[in-house]
């Protein structure tokens, strides 16, 4: 089943940018040529498998997306010592390439949690899955059907993408392997603790800002930046020190994307972000934006903006109006501000790294770049 073509977006608004030639085409061409792999291994254990679900899963993966994840721990793997030309450089970018089959996991079945409509500009794989169902006329509850194969779709990337690293770490030494492995696991562990707090914090109606930096640190800077990097760097045989600037480094870029995907979410363009404004204020997603304007209005005693924080994730919200009490009570500039702080935190993370090799000097450039333009890049 052919689901249709998506746009390249992924969050919420356009990723920095940053100059990653030639990383990108590199990692893209080990992922195609492990999918292809994997495409033909699941047509031989049956035809409608290959066809429906294994298909789609390779679709998705390789429509749309920025391989950030994978272009962070390949950068990871340069700033530690990693050579991009050496004998382990093509397990390596295989072993980097993996973390965009997590992203497919996580984007799958996000959309079925949050009961979103689309992705890149086109029916989520549950929507799509779903219309399926009922233009075939087929038995049974379309919505379901359509679920119930979006969550089968999510959990085939999760597992291709544990075989796609396991692979890879057969070509290293047992001790930079082992290593690698448990950033691998930290990581996929934090992400599902995130997801599961995201998910409690709404059912809770929660106007935290801690709340909302715990699940920012675990759901979004741990598998996006974080734990890209500590297994980049794992990899590579890096020395604590290096591991630790790294990994410090990727919390506050993480954090600082997200703090910057919730202004976007709130405050951007849709020709620009791809999705309507005030989209979380619907859901009622904790972020650290509507936490501060909770914290903010009842410090001002601001009453009329309090009642209107109130009304987010309900079906009374006016998100203009949110977004306008967000910006009176002075969480809009918060946010911002932070933002800031800690894309400048992390580029100065930077400076300790040691210049082992052009390579690694050049990942540093790109790290530095990606963290300078998440604090720029706001609206």
């Amino acid at each position: 089943m052919y689901l249709a073509k998506r746009s390249e977006e992924d969050a919420v608004g356009p990723a920095p940018s940053t100059d990653t030639a030639p990383d990108r085409p590199r990692l893209e061409s080990a992922l195609r040529r492990y999918l292809d792999r994997r495409l033909e291994s699941a047509r031989r254990i049956d035809g409608d498998f290959g066809r429906e679900l294994a298909a789609e899963v390779v679709r998705f993966t390789l429509g749309g997306g920025r391989r950030m994840r994978p272009l962070v721990a390949w950068w990871g793997w340069l700033a530690a010592g990693g050579a991009a030309e050496e004998p382990h450089a093509g397990p390596a970018l295989q072993a980097c390439a993996a973390l965009e089959l997590v992203q497919t996991c996580a984007l799958v079945h996000d959309d079925v949690m949050d009961g979103s409509p689309t992705r890149r500009g086109a029916p989520a794989v549950h929507e799509a899955y779903a219309a399926a169902h009922r233009a075939g006329g087929l038995a049974g509850d379309a919505r379901r059907h359509g679920e119930s194969l979006a969550v089968l779709a999510g959990d085939l990337a999760l597992v291709w993408s544990d075989d796609m690293l396991y692979e890879a770490l057969a070509e290293f030494p047992a001790e930079a392997a082992h290593r690698a492995r448990a950033a691998w696991t930290g990581m996929r562990t934090e992400m599902m603790a995130g997801q599961f707090l995201d998910l409690r914090s709404q059912a809770r109606r929660q106007r935290s800002e801690a709340a909302a930096l715990r699940v920012d640190e675990l759901k979004t800077a741990s598998y996006s930046t974080e734990g890209p990097l500590h297994m980049g760097a794992a990899l590579a045989g890096a020395p604590a020190g290096t591991v630790e600037a790294l990994r410090s480094y990727g919390r506050d870029t993480g954090i600082a994307f997200q703090l910057r995907d919730d202004l976007l979410g709130v405050y951007g363009d849709p020709a620009r972000t791809g999705k309507p404004a005030g989209e979380d204020l619907r859901e009622g997603k904790c972020t650290v934006l509507l936490g501060a304007g909770v914290r903010l209005a009842g410090e001002q005693r601001d009453m009329g903006a309090l009642a209107l924080l109130d009304t987010v994730g309900s079906g009374d919200v006016d998100p203009e109006q949110v977004a306008s009490a967000l910006e009176r009570v002075g969480a809009r500039a918060l946010v911002e501000e932070r933002c800031r702080e800690l894309a400048a935190r992390a580029a100065a993370r930077l400076k300790g790294l040691p210049a082992i090799s052009a390579d690694a000097r050049r990942a540093r450039d790109s790290l530095r770049a990606l963290a300078v333009s998440t604090g720029e890049d706001l609206l």
